[in-house]
């Protein structure tokens, strides 16, 4: 990273959840003025207050589906940049609470972009999206950009609306301001620090934790798996290029992720991590199970070429530093200087 983000003000939503902790914590590291905008931390643990990042960043609690606390706070920020992360991100969630899942992510986005627009400066917006914004055929071809978007499920057909939505607003409204606005579609992000609920690696981790079995629901299942810090650095990439240039293609959708070549099933990730912290499995899917994806996988192409955008850590390494920060934390290890060697081994990468 360059120093572009000394003295930038960036609003991070979504600020208190694993990926938006992670990126608060990156972006104070490099100095800039980060402002949040998230619910509090859903988990009683969770990595934003094992960062203790409500005393290194401003840090404010509100709901993404309130337009009038999204403008409020967007007017008091006033942003460079404007990293949003804010949403409903499970599968299985988006079942139980579908209408929920959509107006956060869809209107909640919505939200968001209408106060944007009454900002009278320049501006480099990164919404994020998913892996899953894509129609999953599950045919073995990795998606580009330009390939259909859609979703079985809640959760990804409202992300998909999210797209639809970012695109619209961007024709209609956007033209005639500085503000400059691009989708970045990335999933299957792995770290230290996710303590969700129904994610492989945080089962992993309380599993290893408690010396119990792991359960693995979809052994089988094939996935783009990127450290937390790919896409992390990806997404800052491209606000430094949408502050810097108005070319157009900039202000359009990106897929990070690993090579094709690289995806993997859950079966390998979870093989993977027992060699770093041993333990046992077991293959606990249910044929009558809600309907997640079999196979996914994307084409970063397009952010290699025009961002210069390649991953730096193999999926070995990206599963090594994931297990060894839980493992580590696990034996009295300090969550935030960890979390601060781990962005800088990744950054010398």
């Amino acid at each position: 990273m360059t120093e572009f983000w000394t003295g930038k003000t960036v609003l991070v939503t979504g600020h208190t959840g694993f990926k938006g902790s992670w990126l608060s914590l990156w972006l104070e590291e490099l100095g800039a003025q980060v402002a949040g905008f998230a619910l509090a931390p859903k988990m009683e643990i969770n990595l934003f207050d094992q960062l203790g990042l409500s005393d290194r960043i401003d840090h404010h609690i509100g709901d993404i589906r309130d337009a009038s606390a999204v403008a409020a706070r967007v007017a008091d920020v006033q942003p460079d940049v404007v990293f949003h992360l804010a949403a409903q991100s499970l599968v299985l969630e988006g079942y139980e609470s579908p209408v929920e899942t959509w107006q956060t992510n869809v209107m909640g986005t919505a939200h968001l972009i209408e106060a944007l627009r009454k900002q009278d400066k320049r501006c480099a917006a990164v919404m994020v999206t998913t892996d899953k914004v894509y129609e999953n055929r599950e045919d073995g071809r990795a998606y580009r950009e330009d390939d259909a978007l859609g979703g079985h499920d809640p959760y990804s057909a409202s992300k998909a609306g999210m797209e639809i939505a970012i695109s619209s607003w961007r024709r209609s409204f956007l033209g005639d301001t500085d503000i400059r606005m691009a989708s970045a579609r990335a999933g299957n992000v792995i770290g230290g620090g996710d303590w969700a609920e129904n994610r492989i690696v945080p089962d992993i981790a309380r599993a290893l934790g408690a010396r119990a079995r792991i359960g693995v629901r979809n052994p089988n299942s094939v996935r783009p798996w990127q450290h937390v810090l790919e896409p992390l650095s990806g997404y800052m990439t491209l606000a430094e290029r949408l502050w810097q240039s108005d070319d157009p293609a900039l202000q359009s959708s990106f897929n990070f992720g690993p090579s094709p070549q690289e995806v993997r099933p859950v079966r390998d990730l979870v093989l993977n991590a027992l060699t770093h912290w041993p333990g046992d499995w077991s293959d606990t899917s249910q044929p009558n199970a809600r309907h997640e994806a079999g196979l996914l996988s994307l084409d970063p192409k397009k952010a290699r070429d025009i961002l210069g955008v390649t991953p730096r850590w193999s999926f070995e390494k990206a599963v090594e530093q994931t297990i060894n920060w839980y493992k580590s934390v696990h034996g009295g290890a300090d969550p935030l200087q960890l979390s601060i060697r781990q962005i800088a081994g990744f950054c010398a990468a």
